[in-house]
């Protein structure tokens, strides 16, 4: 790949991706604008988009941007104007797509969780390392990273802003599944989603957890419990039954989730992922509690970040709200004045300006798979604790 000189052209990077519903739709906008917001050593070119059924596929590829489609996703990978593959499929398709292209010499963004299980997490780590031997890079899509209020947390807590954290305190809250004629969708079946509510927005919390503190989960003790154990089938599949009323089928995943965990650093956290939330949409909140301070942070106020300084004089106590808008904040430069807010979408843009400045310049971009695979084995862990009876359980 050639270097961009400045006031020159950029070389391209041609991308490919699996998927085109909800994923895809977010990560086409971060390749669409990436580069238009970011100065970018090279420039992102949507050249491929694939999915499971042509007319869909075709009406995405026109919709979201993508100069071609196709409907077979190994095709992508024999073309010469494909350095990256980015996988938005359900987690069943992860594990075989990556290897396939990690193998064919392509950068890989995949989303979360990584896998299924730990085992296919696993095998995709070990050969995302020795592709990168070879200068093939890859990274697992855990955008909540990239929102700008997280990342400046996190740069405040490397700084002891908080001193030694004691305290994780987080939870992930949705309500799009408490109607029990919500359909039988591939979220709600474990061969194809792996785990409902503790992989589908569980996983984002334990990642930020972790990120925002430096700290790995070592143990976990935790509970999963499902509310609706039959829904009707999605239309595509549906029927009728000899009583004359529409098809259900079994429900495989959790609902909700609750888990309680300790840290490497000593602190003890509590989680919380629920799709039964009625009345919260999106509400993911965090807070961290230190010997020196505190953060506290709500997505559904994802400009801002609530900090406590410890060490002030008692009159002066309390949480004070910075509105992370500010040039000098992580990612706002690039975008309006201060005061002017991002939004969901402006976390995919960033992944994607991080990722593309990462391959460009050969560096291994975070987070790494092997960050996918200590998420993955926190997931398992859970399961594997709530099964045993909520007991505390090695990670």
């Amino acid at each position: 790949m050639s270097a961009h000189k400045p006031g020159g052209p950029r070389p391209g990077l041609g991308v490919a991706m699996i998927g085109y519903a909800f994923m895809g739709a977010a990560h086409s906008q971060g390749w669409r604008n990436a580069h238009r917001f970011f100065d970018l050593p090279v420039r992102p070119e949507m050249n491929v988009i694939c999915g499971r059924t042509e007319s869909a596929t075709r009406a995405a590829a026109d919709k979201l941007g993508w100069a071609d489609w196709t409907t077979d996703w190994r095709r992508v990978l024999d073309r010469d104007d494909v350095q990256v593959v980015d996988i938005c499929t359900p987690g069943d398709t992860h594990a075989e797509i990556a290897l396939a292209a990690l193998e064919a010499g392509k950068h890989v963004l995949c989303e979360k969780p990584l896998a299924n299980t730990v085992a296919e997490a696993e095998e995709m780590t070990a050969a995302a390392e020795a592709a990168q031997g070879r200068g093939v890079l890859s990274s697992v899509g855990f955008n909540y990273r990239r929102t700008p209020a997280l990342a400046y947390a996190r740069r405040l807590v490397e700084e002891g802003a908080v001193g030694t954290v004691r305290h994780i305190r987080a939870h992930y809250l949705q309500d799009w599944i408490v109607d029990p004629e919500f359909p039988l969708v591939w979220r709600l079946q474990k061969d194809k989603a792996g785990s409902g509510a503790l992989g589908d927005i569980g996983a984002h919390v334990v990642d930020l957890s972790q990120f925002l503190t430096g700290q790995r989960l070592t143990e976990v003790s935790g509970h999963l419990t499902r509310f609706v154990e039959r829904r009707p089938l999605a239309q595509e599949t549906s029927g009728l039954s000899a009583s004359g009323g529409a098809e259900t089928g079994e429900v495989t995943v959790d609902d909700a989730a609750v888990f309680f965990g300790r840290t490497d650093g000593g602190a003890l956290a509590t989680y919380e992922a629920t799709r039964f939330a009625t009345g919260r949409k999106n509400a993911m909140r965090i807070e961290l509690n230190g010997s020196a301070g505190g953060i506290a942070f709500d997505f559904e106020s994802m400009n801002e970040l609530h900090v406590y300084d410890g060490t002030a004089h008692p009159r002066d106590a309390g949480f004070r709200r910075i509105l992370v808008t500010e040039p000098d904040h992580p990612y706002t430069g690039a975008w309006w004045p201060p005061g002017h807010g991002l939004g969901y979408e402006h976390t995919f843009v960033h992944e994607i300006a991080d990722f593309v400045r990462d391959v460009a310049a050969g560096t291994p971009p975070t987070p790494s798979f092997a960050d996918g695979l200590q998420v993955q084995r926190v997931l398992d862990a859970v399961e594997r604790s709530s099964a045993a009876g909520a007991g505390w359980t090695a990670v």
